[in-house]
């Protein structure tokens, strides 16, 4: 079995969110705070177990641009200057499946920290 295929992507919003669809019919919108805070980059996710960096203040982030990665993945440019993270099909599709777990896994963090989404 393939693993899903995106068919098209588009910058939302005027660059406030990403939407992906697959070959599978689904359909996200990835919010661009959203992406940014879940960015795969080192910066963000460290590069190890245990070295994750949370990120916030991010609320109005914007997506600029994409660059396409070979056939596997996208580079999201977004406003606050960030661009190190490739984001794969795959990465893309659990950000979307898992959407609502990850999400309220990152504002528990957050309110742990006393921080805001700014």
């Amino acid at each position: 079995m393939n693993d899903p295929w995106p068919e098209e992507l588009r910058l939302g919003a005027g660059g406030a969110a990403l939407e992906v669809t697959f070959d599978t019919g689904e359909k996200l919108r990835l919010d661009a705070e959203y992406l940014r805070v879940e960015s795969p980059s080192a910066e963000v996710k460290g590069h190890g177990p245990g070295q994750e960096q949370l990120v916030w203040g991010k609320r109005k982030v914007k997506i600029s641009r994409l660059e396409p990665i070979g056939t596997y993945a996208v580079r999201i440019i977004f406003d606050d200057g960030h661009s190190t993270g490739l984001f794969t099909w795959s990465y893309l599709l659990k950000l979307g499946r898992e959407r609502e777990t990850i999400w309220q896994a990152y504002l528990d963090k957050l309110a742990a920290a006393g921080f805001s989404r700014g």
